[in-house]
């Protein structure tokens, strides 16, 4: 999946996370001091995704 940026406060972004996850890819959203980062949490390879891009160890 590739790369795509989004401004938060763009018409249908809210409905284009929703599509990123159903699709299987990952999110990242800012919080008052952080960025998140979300994935769907009943999709192995998307979680498994959030493990590899924070370069830590799955088991």
């Amino acid at each position: 999946m590739e790369t795509e940026v989004v401004q938060a406060e763009a018409k249908g972004v809210v409905d284009r996370a929703v599509a990123v996850l159903r699709a299987g890819g990952l999110v990242a959203f800012p919080t008052d001091t952080v960025y998140g980062l979300a994935a769907d949490p009943l999709n192995r390879a998307a979680v498994a995704r959030i493990y590899e891009v924070k370069g830590r160890s799955t088991g």
